[in-house]
């Protein structure tokens, strides 16, 4: 199992997979730990507001480094709106300073998603600071493909990771189950459909129900 100790990156198959959710959900069950937990939004883009969700859901501190107004991949919203790209080595450094035990961040879009200057993509900060990943899949019809490759693409930069299932539906089907057997990767555990619906305090304590996290050394 990965280790939850300074930056661990959570990155997704695809968009919409519940990158944000599962965020919140590891910084609550980190937190119930006694952890101290900063989580980081790599790019914001459109109109959402991914780090106050995870603030609301899970009371961890939580920002974004850059936002862009148009709703599309960090690198193609900045050119369009003008706005300055980050840069890998300064990104790195704002994690590296962090006086957090842990620091998630948060991706946008998949793994190769052109994040900043010069095209990095998350997998490269994550090579950058040496992190591990969580890597958030679908749970239907699709996943085993998407996840398999993610989890190459990483293995090939030698980034350890483990996956976590971003939405289990309420009324699964056979896909779904037969998945939870096929799915590949070390796993951390899964989070409901809807739970960004549910009290925060009821987030809370039900995410380390759903999470298998390492315990503090």
């Amino acid at each position: 199992m990965i280790p939850f100790n300074g930056p661990v990156l959570v990155t997704g198959t695809d968009t919409g997979v519940g990158k944000t959710v599962a965020t919140a959900a590891i910084a609550a069950a980190l937190m119930r730990q006694g952890r101290s937990v900063e989580v980081v939004k790599i790019a914001q883009t459109g109109d959402d507001d991914d780090a106050a969700e995870v603030t609301r859901l899970s009371g961890a501190p939580a920002r974004a480094l850059a936002a862009y107004p148009d709703p599309l991949a960090p690198f193609a919203a900045a050119r369009r709106s003008g706005l300055p790209l980050l840069d890998l080595a300064e990104v790195a450094d704002h994690v590296l300073f962090s006086p957090a035990e842990v620091v998630l961040l948060e991706g946008a879009g998949g793994l190769l998603v052109q994040l900043g200057a010069g095209g990095w993509t998350a997998r490269d900060l994550a090579v950058e600071l040496g992190c591990p990943a969580v890597v958030v899949v679908r749970a239907g019809l699709g996943t085993l493909n998407h996840t398999a490759l993610t989890l190459e693409a990483l293995a090939h930069r030698g980034v350890p990771a483990a996956i976590l299932v971003g939405a289990w539906p309420h009324d699964p089907g056979i896909a779904e189950y037969e998945n939870l057997t096929d799915l590949p990767g070390d796993r951390l555990g899964w989070i409901p459909e809807g739970a960004a619906a549910l009290d925060p305090e009821a987030f809370r304590l039900a995410a380390t129900e759903w999470l298998a996290l390492p315990e503090a050394p």
